[in-house]
């Protein structure tokens, strides 16, 4: 086994581990994304090039460059009979990108677990044999996965009917109590969501590793103990992708406008914090099992002990 794997891992370790493995696997990681999302990607841009949206660079309105760039987002979002296929067309584009994202992403997110969990076992892989394992398991991930996001909307659509409820009432009663209830009761709601998210997140990781599918309660038993540090690796996590992916499109919109060129390298990043989300998470799935299954044997240990005496 890896060392690297082989003991818990602190906050820190976690972090460096992930930036790590994406360096040093970088190729085989983008390869297997880019294989998926590719086509998806290349897809979306065909669609908006005929529906009229330039290459290189997409002008508005404006007396220079930079006004002329960010115009063309704005001109966009504004629907008349003159721009209504300009508009349509990259709706179109997202939407069919969100849909086929939708159903190959996981196998991807799936065959880079497989990847990283042969590093582990210090066992060689290839590619394409990543893939075909990630296929096997394709009807549990996308059954578990279906599960797992009609309960997220559940969790998340309760709570907020309740928010808005107190809000609405106590802001009738007082706006001086009102406001500010619903904000303790929005802010409470948010943490109680993402410590429950976070316990149940780690399904796709028994689906694909372990074979239990659905995966939920294996992934509420091996985030015991470790649900405040997990969800905020999680958020530490977000915070980069989304510092990254607005960096990126902030600079190159500047230049480009809302080009099928920008959409390209909007995607391309998105390429790459994907391989960085995918192998955080596989990181902390296996960190995650590593301590559970050492608890169990602690306590199979302590059992024999006291049916021995």
């Amino acid at each position: 086994m890896d060392t690297k794997f082989s003991k818990p891992k602190s906050f820190g370790e976690i972090l460096d581990h992930t930036f790590s493995l994406s360096k040093n696997r970088f190729k085989d990681f983008f390869t297997i994304l880019l294989i998926f999302m590719g086509p998806v990607f290349l897809l979306e841009a065909i669609i908006q090039l005929v529906s009229g949206t330039s290459l290189f660079v997409e002008k508005g309105s404006g007396n220079n460059w930079v006004e002329q760039a960010l115009s063309s987002f704005e001109q966009s979002n504004t629907i008349d009979s003159s721009s209504l296929s300009e508009v349509i067309g990259p709706l179109i584009a997202t939407v069919i990108a969100a849909l086929l994202g939708a159903i190959f992403y996981p196998v991807a997110e799936a065959a880079i677990l497989l990847a990283i969990n042969h590093i582990r076992k210090n066992e060689e892989y290839t590619v394409k044999s990543v893939i075909k394992q990630a296929f096997s398991r394709y009807w549990p991930i996308l059954g578990s996965t279906i599960l797992f996001g009609l309960i997220a909307i559940g969790v998340m659509l309760v709570p907020f009917i309740v928010i808005f409820l107190v809000g609405v009432i106590g802001s009738a009663i007082s706006p001086f109590v009102g406001i500010p209830l619903a904000i303790l009761f929005f802010l409470g709601g948010a943490v109680g969501i993402g410590l429950l998210l976070t316990r149940w997140s780690f399904y796709f990781g028994s689906v694909v590793l372990d074979r239990d599918a659905p995966g939920l309660s294996r992934s509420w038993r091996i985030t015991r103990k470790r649900t405040w540090i997990t969800m905020g690796l999680y958020i530490v996590f977000y915070l980069i992708i989304a510092s990254i992916s607005f960096a990126v499109k902030s600079t190159f919109a500047v230049a480009l406008g809302n080009s099928v060129l920008l959409n390209i390298i909007v995607n391309l990043t998105s390429l790459l914090t994907t391989l960085f989300f995918s192998v955080g998470y596989a990181v902390m799935y296996l960190d995650l099992k590593l301590r559970h299954d050492a608890d169990d044997l602690k306590e199979l240990i302590e059992n024999y002990d006291t049916t021995t005496m």
